[in-house]
């Protein structure tokens, strides 16, 4: 029974578990999920560039983006958070003055991006050739059925995997706070730290990980219900008036992947 009050006492604390929920609610939340999903948009923009960049014939495109991609996805995401975080202001780079925060969106978007430019490029490369060869035959040029037909394909069935993504950057968010962030720019990891240095007690570091928990969970089974709809695929209604235009793309796809599969 002692060793049962002795983990109560240090993880499960109810004034210390309680007391640190409003500093969190106030901004460590907010901080958190602000971290994340500028990073993703980031990663997002640039992971596009990097797919067909790694996807294009020309050498000049292709190598650069798989550098980045082999380089950012094999370091250590603190490493890259600290070089990228205190690394540009000796070189005389204070693209934001002293201020932290963007430093770390920066470098946690740039992690981020070459994980999805890997999504992407497995998605886009999963879409049947027949496809954009059939768009090519229908008129479109090069680019138009890249962008019109098979990159919004190979997007959608990526979608479980960029949620995923997310998730990572909800939890890689905790590691800003080697730079030293300013009190109302501390994330969850960093409240819950602050606050058990501070009581001397682990419960706020465990309400810290009830709240990713609490963000995290519902994202995963978002990512379920995501990946079911994908499976069971959804039907499409199409314009009477577009009809005839899409007998003919169908029945190319399917003469050109019956082609393809001899």
């Amino acid at each position: 029974m002692e060793i049962l009050d002795r983990i109560f006492r240090t993880f499960f604390d109810w004034e210390s578990l309680i007391g640190v929920l409003p500093t969190m609610l106030q901004y460590a939340v907010w901080n958190t999920l602000l971290l994340a999903l500028c990073a993703s948009v980031l990663g997002v923009i640039l992971g596009m560039a990097l797919a067909l960049m790694s996807m294009s014939n020309k050498i000049w495109l292709k190598w650069p983006a798989r550098t980045f991609i082999n380089v950012f996805r094999g370091l250590p995401a603190v490493l890259t958070i600290l070089v990228i975080g205190q690394g540009l202001s000796p070189l005389g780079l204070e693209l934001w003055g002293p201020n932290p925060y963007p430093l770390g969106i920066l470098a946690l978007g740039l992690i981020s991006a070459a994980y999805i430019g890997e999504i992407f490029r497995s998605g886009i490369e999963s879409v049947e050739r027949g496809q954009f060869e059939a768009s090519r035959a229908l008129g479109m040029s090069h680019s138009s059925a890249m962008l019109k037909v098979v990159v919004p394909q190979g997007i959608r069935r990526v979608l479980p995997a960029l949620v995923n993504q997310f998730i990572s950057n909800i939890k890689d968010s905790s590691l800003v706070y080697f730079l030293g962030l300013l009190t109302n720019q501390r994330e969850l990891f960093r409240v819950g730290q602050d606050e058990a240095i501070t009581t001397g007690n682990l419960s706020p570091l465990v309400t810290s990980g009830i709240m990713y928990l609490i963000i995290t969970i519902p994202l995963t089974f978002l990512v379920g219900r995501i990946d079911r709809r994908l499976k069971d695929g959804k039907k499409v209604s199409v314009p009477v008036e577009d009809a005839d235009t899409f007998d003919k793309y169908a029945d190319l796809v399917l003469t050109t992947t019956a082609k393809e599969s001899k």
